[in-house]
């Protein structure tokens, strides 16, 4: 996000409304891991099979949401298939669906084999992940989190969402990155042990309301993306269990403009590079801290050079949560 500095005469400010930050100059530093669990916002359609030798026999394409059969809202794959069976007629149903935000309508031609109706998509209506928790603010209680959209990954879309939760989840093991091969955290789910909600998933992290216990005594102050130096600064992250733990990185450039990747930086850790082989996936949302502030997150991996990676500010991540509340 590009931050715009003025230069304000006495004369003009006094005719200025004064503008205050809804968020505050202290936040609580996260760093643990997350269970990540969202329901989309229509059912996506994520591939096509034949049938009767026709590929596609509608006008929806991969990445549209459906949204109505025969004028009934469908939340589900349930829903879908539910609403399918009670509308059906001449192997035909009447469908409306989402693309590129705009509703439009078709019909879906099935297919009936043996009692059941084939729709010829690929559909899918929920994603399940792992991220780390960046923030919570003490005041409004929003936390940010990952520091990126969620995708989904066979269509390479953001997932539109509708509902969702943060929950508990405990790192088992680790399969190491590599040059070429970004390696992974990987976790054992407690889908019962929320943390809070999810309502937003933007291009800069997933945000909501945070239900939990929140530990007052781990504040951190704020940092200003100008306040940000390039050299040394550390992530917080857990690998074990749920322990956070520090790791030292170097930052080698700042990029105040860019809508995400506002760092550039190298792992130089020994511990986390003997762990881990370099960034992992499931460390997107790692608090970075510099000069006892926090002062972003980190966001992706360098797949051809896996020891470095992107991060985004913290005033970034701020400004967007409390913007999209």
């Amino acid at each position: 996000m590009k931050i715009k500095k003025y230069i304000i005469t006495f004369i003009i400010t006094m005719f200025m409304p004064i503008y205050v930050l809804a968020y505050s100059s202290k936040v609580v530093l996260g760093g643990q891991n997350v269970g990540i669990a969202i329901q989309s916002n229509g059912i996506l359609v994520v591939g096509f099979y034949k049938l009767n030798n026709v590929m596609n026999n509608s006008k929806l394409s991969v990445g549209d949401y459906i949204v109505k059969i025969n004028n009934n809202e469908v939340n589900t794959v349930d829903d879908l298939i539910n609403q399918i069976e009670k509308n059906v007629k001449d192997n035909k149903v009447d469908i409306t669906y989402r693309h590129n935000n705009q509703l439009k309508s078709s019909t879906l031609e099935l297919e009936n084999s043996n009692g059941v109706y084939k729709t010829g998509l690929y559909v899918k209506d929920s994603i399940k992940g792992l991220g780390t928790l960046t923030y919570i603010d003490p005041e409004t209680k929003i936390y940010g989190c990952l520091g990126h959209e969620i995708i989904e990954s066979t269509t390479n879309t953001k997932m539109d969402i509708k509902t969702g939760n943060i929950f508990k989840a405990l790192v088992t093991s680790i399969t190491r990155s590599s040059n070429g091969s970004p390696g992974t955290k990987n976790a054992k789910f407690f889908s019962d042990k929320i943390y809070g909600n999810v309502n937003k998933n933007i291009e800069q992290g997933i945000y909501g309301t945070y239900t939990g216990e929140i530990d007052n005594d781990n504040l951190i102050d704020v940092a200003k993306i100008n306040e940000v130096n390039k050299g040394e600064a550390y992530i917080h992250t857990a690998l074990d269990d749920n322990e956070v733990k520090e790791y030292k990185i170097n930052i080698l450039k700042i990029d105040e403009n860019n809508k995400v990747k506002n760092f550039y930086f190298e792992v130089t850790d020994e511990e986390l590079l003997n762990k881990t082989g370099g960034i992992v996936q499931g460390m997107s949302g790692s608090p970075i801290v510099q000069n006892n502030k926090i002062i972003g997150a980190v966001t992706h991996v360098s797949v051809d050079s896996v020891k470095k990676g992107y991060g985004i500010s913290i005033e970034n991540m701020l400004k967007t949560g409390e913007n999209n509340h």
